[in-house]
C-alpha cells in the first residue's frame, strides 16, 4: 500500500531538495529542484505552447544522462534566463558535466506564462529571473510551503489562483516517488458547478480539502472560452524516484506522469499550454525492470494529480484570481 511520505513533498525522495524565490512586486518566481548529486533525467513535452531550455540534451540518444538541477520559472520566455542563474551557482561550487578540465552544469528548465497577472513587469533590460534562480538555489531545503511561492506565485488555474504543489508516495518496499508542479493551466482543476477537484478520487486524507462531488456538477467538462484566460498557460512539473533508472526508463516515467495532468485538469495539453514533465531518478545499482518502471510511472501520475490539486488548494487570492479556499468559504457563507 502506497502512502504519502513524511512531508508529502517531492523531497521525500532520497537526495532531492527544492528551493524557491519570489518577487511579489512583479508577481513571479522561480523554483529549483536540486539533487544532492547528479540525477538521471528525461523530459516529455505535451503542451502546444512550450518554453524550455536544454530539453533536447535529455533525449536517450544523446550524450548527457544526468542533470545537476531542474528549473521551473515564471516569466514566459524571459524566465528561461533562470537556468543561467542556477548554472552559475552550481559552477561556483565545482558541479557540472566534465569536459576535460572544464565543468558545465546541466540545468534543463521550463517556463510558464504569468505576464498578465497585474504585477509590475517593467523591469527594463534586467529581468529578475537570473537573480531569483540564484536565490532559490541558496534556499534549497527538504521542507517548503505550497501555493503562492516560487514559480507558483503568479500562476492561475482556469478562473482560480494557481500555485506550487507537491505530493509523495512511499511503498512498504521502500520505493519513493514524488511530484512537484507549478500549476498554471488553461483548463479547470475543479468540476464545473462543484467544489470537488477533478483529482478527488486520488486524494490522500484531506490533503486538498476533502470536497467530493455532491450532484451539483452539471455534466459539463469545460466552459468554452474564446482564448486563454489571463495568465492561465502551462503546467510544468518534476517527478522523481529513488529507484535506479536509465534515461529511456525515466522518459517512460515522464510520459506516464503526464496522465496526472490529464486527470487533474480539463482540458489538458491544450494549444495554449506548454505542459512539460521532467523525471529524475536518484538511485544507484541495477536498473529497474519493466514492471517496476510501470509502477513508478503510475505513482508518478497519481502524485502529479495530487500535487496540482494541493497547489491550487494552498494558493491565496492574488489580484483578480480568487483562491480556492476563499471562494469555497464565500460559497458556504452564501448558502
Amino acid at each position: 500500500m502506497h502512502r504519502p511520505g513524511p512531508n508529502n513533498l517531492i523531497s521525500d525522495v532520497d537526495g532531492i531538495r527544492v528551493g524557491n524565490a519570489e518577487d511579489h512586486r512583479v508577481r513571479t518566481g522561480v523554483t529549483v529542484v536540486l539533487p544532492d548529486r547528479p540525477a538521471t533525467a528525461a523530459v516529455d513535452v505535451r503542451g502546444g505552447a512550450p518554453g524550455t531550455h536544454e530539453t533536447d540534451a535529455l533525449d536517450p540518444t544523446c550524450l548527457v544522462e544526468r542533470v545537476d538541477a531542474v528549473v521551473l520559472s515564471g516569466g514566459s520566455a524571459f524566465g528561461l534566463e533562470a537556468a543561467s542563474g542556477a548554472m552559475a551557482w552550481l559552477h561556483e561550487r565545482g558541479r557540472g558535466f566534465a569536459v576535460g578540465d572544464a565543468r558545465v552544469p546541466v540545468v534543463p528548465a521550463a517556463i510558464l506564462f504569468d505576464l498578465l497577472n497585474g504585477g509590475d513587469k517593467e523591469w527594463g533590460s534586467t529581468p529578475p529571473y537570473r537573480g531569483l534562480s540564484r536565490a532559490a538555489c541558496d534556499n534549497v531545503a527538504a521542507k517548503f510551503p505550497l501555493g503562492n511561492i516560487g514559480a507558483g506565485v503568479g500562476a492561475t488555474a482556469g478562473d482560480l489562483k494557481g500555485g506550487l504543489g507537491s505530493a509523495s508516495s512511499v511503498s512498504p518496499s521502500g520505493l519513493r516517488v514524488g511530484a512537484l508542479v507549478a500549476a498554471n493551466p488553461y483548463g479547470s482543476v475543479v468540476m464545473p458547478g462543484s467544489e470537488a477537484f477533478w483529482a478527488w478520487p486520488l486524494e490522500q486524507g484531506d490533503e486538498f480539502g476533502g470536497a467530493r462531488p455532491d450532484g451539483s456538477h452539471a455534466g459539463e467538462d469545460f466552459e468554452v472560452s474564446d482564448g486563454p484566460g489571463v495568465g492561465a498557460n502551462t503546467t510544468v512539473a518534476v517527478v522523481a524516484t529513488n529507484a535506479s533508472l536509465d534515461v529511456a526508463q525515466a522518459l517512460r516515467v515522464a510520459t506516464m506522469a503526464h496522465d496526472g495532468i490529464a486527470r487533474a485538469v480539463r482540458p489538458a495539453h491544450t494549444p495554449f499550454d506548454g505542459d512539460t514533465v521532467f523525471a529524475l531518478a536518484t538511485g544507484d545499482g541495477p536498473h529497474e525492470g519493466a514492471a517496476r518502471v510501470a509502477e513508478i510511472g503510475m505513482k508518478a501520475a497519481d502524485c502529479l494529480s495530487r500535487a496540482i490539486a494541493r497547489g491550487v488548494y494552498a494558493a491565496e487570492t492574488l489580484g483578480g484570481s480568487p483562491g480556492y479556499r476563499s471562494r469555497r468559504r464565500a460559497t458556504t457563507e452564501e448558502a
